[in-house]
């Protein structure tokens, strides 16, 4: 057999068991069942509770009924430790993990995602976020750092984490900003380790006037995390935050498409309205999903 017929039937061979594999099977590690609420690992993005301490977002997360929780670089650990932050970069990050751990388990809570957070091309730099990421326990890291895709794909499969690429909102007027498009992610992790693909902010994706379940449909098999979002209006920058099921990001179908994607990954509720008194709407989001298909 010649080497160009034995190349193109090792590619048939492996191009036909990759469709075999389930749409929505993941690289990244699995997230246990004791931390899903109705099939889904849902919980909130500790964003939501911004104006407050790292150690209040977990409070607040589990008074709403969350089971699982994603940080972000830069909050502060505590009312009583403000000098202390959420980051692969702070000088006493070992000490960080640690108490976030206890708290986390204080609370019965799992830390499952890290992001939105820039990772460079530098190695050495990529390998702390990476580092935190593994210490805490999480299944994979939030960005929107395309650029350095090369470096990200080596330390994913070293560290066996997924990797989430994000979307804010977009349009062509800003040729510079991709990654609002799902198509755009799509190409990007073409052909790449399984553990790479989409943070789906479906938020985001209203705002820039794509719907998020045909979002969801380009990206099938692809959809590590998202951060889910249910918005008062279509298409327009400034529409906030409502209730799942009160808006027009269409959740119910949104969960149909993760559900029938076979979707393993966590939803973080990122509520970005009524900052400071929050918890009884992201209370009814989760409660949404709990009722979801009863």
């Amino acid at each position: 057999m010649n080497h160009s017929l034995r190349h193109a039937l090792v590619t048939f061979i492996l191009t036909a068991a990759a469709s075999l594999v389930p749409p929505g099977v993941q690289g990244q590690p699995v997230i246990p069942d004791d931390y899903r609420i109705n099939g889904f690992a849902i919980g909130c993005q500790a964003y939501t509770f911004n104006r407050f301490s790292a150690f209040e977002a977990i409070e607040k997360t589990a008074a709403a009924g969350g089971k699982v929780i994603e940080f972000y670089p830069g909050q502060t650990l505590s009312k009583s430790e403000a000098n202390l932050k959420v980051s692969h970069d702070s000088p006493q990050v070992d000490a960080v993990i640690e108490k976030l751990q206890a708290k986390l388990k204080q609370h019965g809570l799992k830390a499952v995602n890290y992001g939105v957070v820039g990772i460079p091309k530098d190695e050495a730099g990529a390998r702390k976020v990476f580092e935190f990421a593994k210490k805490m326990g999480m299944v994979a890291v939030t960005t929107e750092s395309a650029d350095a895709i090369q470096t990200i794909e080596k330390l994913a499969v070293e560290f066996d984490l997924g990797v989430a690429f994000h979307n804010h909102p977009g349009d062509f007027s800003n040729p510079n900003y991709k990654v609002w498009s799902p198509h755009y992610i799509a190409g990007l992790v073409e052909g790449r380790d399984k553990r790479l693909g989409a943070c789906a902010d479906t938020g985001h994706w209203t705002r820039s006037g794509i719907k998020p379940v045909e979002a969801l449909r380009v990206l099938k098999g692809r959809i590590i995390s998202s951060h889910l979002k249910d918005l008062n209006e279509f298409g327009v920058r400034n529409a906030h935050d409502v209730p799942y099921g009160q808006g027009k990001s269409e959740l119910k179908a949104v969960l149909d498409e993760l559900k029938a994607q076979g979707f393993k990954g966590n939803i973080s509720i990122e509520y970005e309205h009524n900052w400071d008194n929050s918890l009884p709407e992201v209370t009814q989001c989760i409660d949404y999903v709990r009722a979801y298909g009863k």
